[in-house]
Parts: C-alpha cells; structure tokens; sequence
C-alpha cells in the first residue's frame, strides 16, 4: 500500500467516521422521537369495516350466452343456452427465480471499534494494546500490520480528526473510537489478511472496552462477516 495513498486514505476515512457517528445520533433521535410519535396516535381504537370488491368479478343480470329461436319466442323452450366452450387456461408461468448474486471483492473494508467509557480510549492504553497484538506505528502516524515482504496488510487510524496518533504525550491523547481499514485488493491473501483484521479486531475490543461496528455503523454480526469472507474467498 502506497505511503501517500494511504495518508489521503486515513483523512477521508476521519471525515467520514464523524460525518457517521452525526448521522447514526441524528437517525436514532429521529427514530425514538417516531416511537412515541406512534404510541401516542395508538390510543384511538376505532375503525371502519370495510370490504374488497374484485374489479375483475362480473355481475351478469341476465344470461348473455342464451340463443332465442325468432318462431317461438312464445315457446318455454325459446331459450336454449349453448354449452359453453373451455376456457383455454393461460399457462402459468413459472417464478423466474432470481439469479445468484454474484460477489464483488470491495476497494476498501472498514471496521470501527467505539468507546463504552465516555471519555473515550487513552494514548497509552492504546499503543500498549496495539503492540501486544503486533502492531506497528507507521511513518504516517497510524498503526500496521506489516507482512514478511514489509507491506502493509492494514492499519489503524484514530476517530479523530485527521486521524493520526500522536508520538508524544500519550497520557493527554484521547480518542472516541478507533478505525480499523484493509484494502483486499491490494494484498495477497485477502481472506488469511481479512481473518486476521477479524482476530485483531475481537482482541482488541475486549482489551480495550469497545463496541465493534460494521462498515454500515452498526453492530458487526456473525453474518456480515460470513458474507465478506464469501466475497473474499472467490
């Protein structure tokens, strides 16, 4: 992954995980202002019966398949109905069956691990974590996961702006989240490489205290990650 690439990789990704976290805040405000927007219109109970009429269904007031003979129209016999021919059936056709999704490998993967403690996680606490699961502070002030070519497999950046961490002062630093971000096409093995961002990701949020979110900033589940692995594995 290219030094420079990366940088402008780590800026973009700090604007967007705040534009995120504002949008995640709007949308659920919205969303429980709506509750109880609909608890309180649920107290009427009333309501009106009402009735389907078919617009296909044919009401006939007289019998228009009946023949009338012109000589007897006095006869009981004038009105003979003619049996009726079978209605030819339309075939039916068969469901067409959707086509199996076909799966792309994505440009970029991104993960995020959110505080639980308010004041979000500290510098210290932070590098220390880092380096037991062997990550490197890279040349652009985030941290790598270095394969034995020294590229880099993915990094971590910090939720705030620009991303970066800083070299000193680590006891002043704090950080509401951190952002976890592979580039599949970039690598060799993108899923052994996708494996070990899971493992990094698991052990990390357990040391540090932390909710793991998906790149759709929600809960990361068994299942989003069974689907990227898929993706990965074709």
């Amino acid at each position: 992954m290219d030094k420079e690439l990366l940088r402008v990789v780590i800026i973009l990704i700090g604007v967007l995980v705040m534009i995120g976290m504002l949008l995640w805040h709007f949308f659920k405000s919205l969303r429980e202002r709506r509750e109880v927007d609909y608890l309180d219109d649920s107290a009427y109970d009333g309501g009106v019966d009402e009735f389907d009429v078919d617009e296909d269904d044919e009401f006939d007031a007289f019998p228009l398949d009946a023949v009338v003979d012109g000589d007897a129209l006095l006869d009981d016999d004038a009105i003979k109905p003619t049996p009726k021919e079978p209605i030819a059936q339309t075939p039916r056709r068969d469901a067409v069956k959707p086509a199996a999704p076909r799966y792309e490998v994505p440009a970029l993967i991104e993960f995020s691990i959110v505080a639980r403690a308010d004041q979000g996680f500290n510098g210290e606490e932070l590098f220390d974590a880092f380096e037991r699961v062997g990550l490197k502070y890279g040349s652009v002030k985030v941290f790598e996961r270095i394969d034995q070519n020294r590229m880099v497999d993915f990094a971590v950046a910090s939720m705030v702006d620009p991303g970066t961490f800083p070299d000193t002062d680590l006891d002043d630093f704090y950080c509401p989240g951190i952002v976890f971000f592979m580039q599949p096409r970039e690598v060799d093995n993108p899923l052994a490489v996708f494996d070990d961002f899971i493992e990094t990701i698991d052990i990390l949020a357990e040391e540090l205290d932390g909710v793991v979110w998906d790149n759709q900033r929600q809960p990361l589940t068994a299942e989003t990650i069974a689907q990227f692995r898929k993706m990965l594995a074709r």
